[in-house]
């Protein structure tokens, strides 16, 4: 019995890992697995992204993403671009939780 419990933490930090939509900004583009540019309207965008405060909200590849303090913590890493033609992705980041989703699906692949 002790040794499940003591095995709880492990188990749980690995689960949210692997369900949850999380990622980090990291610094430079080839420590990236997706390349992002941040567009100015929403008609341009791949993926409308909603920023999570939590990451046990966060859903799997639907735009609701939890940005980890932790390079390790993410199941991608992101880096924004300077220049749309850099990117993999256009993300266009929204007010409201209810307006995330992929508006360019052949584009989904890239968070799998």
């Amino acid at each position: 019995m002790k040794i499940l419990i003591g095995c709880l933490p492990l188990f749980l930090l690995f689960s949210t890992k692997i369900a949850a939509q999380s990622v980090f900004s990291v610094d430079l583009k080839n420590k990236a697995d997706v390349k992002v540019f941040v567009v100015k309207t929403e008609a341009q965008a791949d993926l409308k992204v909603f920023k999570l405060n939590s990451s046990s909200k966060a859903d799997s590849n639907n735009g609701k993403w939890f940005f980890t303090k932790y390079e390790s913590q993410a199941k991608f890493n992101i880096y924004f671009v300077d220049l749309a033609s850099q990117a993999d992705v256009k993300v266009f980041f929204v007010k409201y939780e209810s307006q995330a989703g992929w508006r360019n699906k052949s584009k989904m692949h890239y968070f799998y």
